[in-house]
């Protein structure tokens, strides 16, 4: 008895140290693969207060007042790069948009060069989206500003998998033994591994499910269960997360066709009168009738117009945390 008691009190020890947790101890988001339970669990806190800044008539506070974000985008993007600049904007930070196309990236400047010269001018923060993995992590050698990834290769996307347990924690509570079955382009997704890491971080069992050729090698060390069988990711599941064919992403032709990939691999109607308690997401954008059936994704099981509202409350989350942290560090310099 008394072995457990003092496991009683070490528990209760450790989740009083982890609810005084007021920052997160990252200077960057680059990814969630060092993020701990308590840190994300404090973003997605910190995200529903600012949720409710979104419901009100004047959708704006002064929390970032001073602040200037560069959002530098090397790759095509509507709703994170939207998502990011209303963030910033809800926040009242300066904000500054940039693309590659058009820009000096098109003559030869290399990416250290265009974000030294960016720095130049005083910036804060820089959300950087780019086609390498690894992008992010290189800038944060090259300037002082802080770096949020908006996605890098087929590396990480930090802020989509935090929108995407904002939107299961809200409606399923704690993700503890939860079952969430991630299904599509395994290979070339940066949200699924970004997803990975902060379900495993909130307690969730995690499976794969794709074709043989979309299943990176080795994936299941990650702690998770693979399966090529749609029916036996389903079974038990309580989120059922489907991924875009990244086209743009295959160097070959990895399946026969999207007619048979919907047949084999696409969330249908059935299945939803099968698994009564399923939700489904995706990250967008969704290709009706390939990833999801057209009704599927019109469905009231189908969460996906909340995680596009909860991507800007996670995304000023984020922001105000991260731009927290770099106005400590200018204090401490003084």
């Amino acid at each position: 008895m008394s072995g457990m008691s003092d496991t009683t009190e070490a528990q209760a020890r450790q989740t009083n140290e982890e609810s005084m947790l007021e920052s997160i101890q990252h200077n960057h988001l680059l990814g969630l693969a060092t993020y701990s339970r308590p840190e994300i669990e404090l973003i997605l806190s910190t995200a529903r207060q600012f949720r409710e800044v979104l419901d009100r008539p004047i959708k704006r506070v002064p929390t970032l007042r001073g602040v200037t974000v560069v959002n530098l985008f090397f790759e095509p993007s509507t709703r994170t790069r939207i998502s990011f600049e209303l963030a910033e904007k809800r926040l009242s930070a300066d904000t500054v948009n940039f693309s590659a196309s058009g820009s000096s990236v098109s003559k030869g400047e290399t990416l250290k060069d265009t974000a030294q010269n960016i720095e130049a001018m005083k910036i804060d923060i820089v959300v950087v989206r780019h086609q390498s993995p690894g992008a992010p992590h290189f800038l944060t050698q090259c300037v002082d500003a802080a770096i949020i990834n908006a996605g890098d290769g087929a590396h990480e996307h930090p802020t989509q998998a935090l929108l995407d347990l904002l939107t299961m924690t809200d409606r399923l509570g704690p993700l503890d033994g939860k079952r969430v079955s991630i299904i599509g382009d395994i290979s070339h997704s940066r949200v699924a591994r970004s997803n990975i890491h902060g379900l495993k971080a909130m307690g969730a069992e995690v499976t794969l499910c794709g074709p043989r050729t979309m299943i990176p090698f080795g994936i299941n060390e990650m702690g998770v269960r693979v399966t090529n069988r749609l029916d036996e990711a389903l079974e038990g599941c309580d989120v059922a997360m489907a991924l875009r064919i990244q086209l743009e992403r295959q160097g070959s032709v990895l399946f026969p066709s999207l007619r048979e990939y919907h047949e084999t691999f696409g969330i249908k109607m059935h299945h939803l009168h099968r698994y009564q308690d399923l939700l489904v997401m995706h990250p967008g954008p969704v290709n009706r009738g390939v990833e999801l059936a057209s009704e599927v994704v019109d469905h009231e099981r189908a969460v996906i117009l909340s995680q596009v509202t909860n991507g800007v409350a996670v995304r000023m989350s984020v922001l105000y945390h991260i731009a927290g942290i770099k106005r400590n560090e200018s204090t401490d310099g003084d």
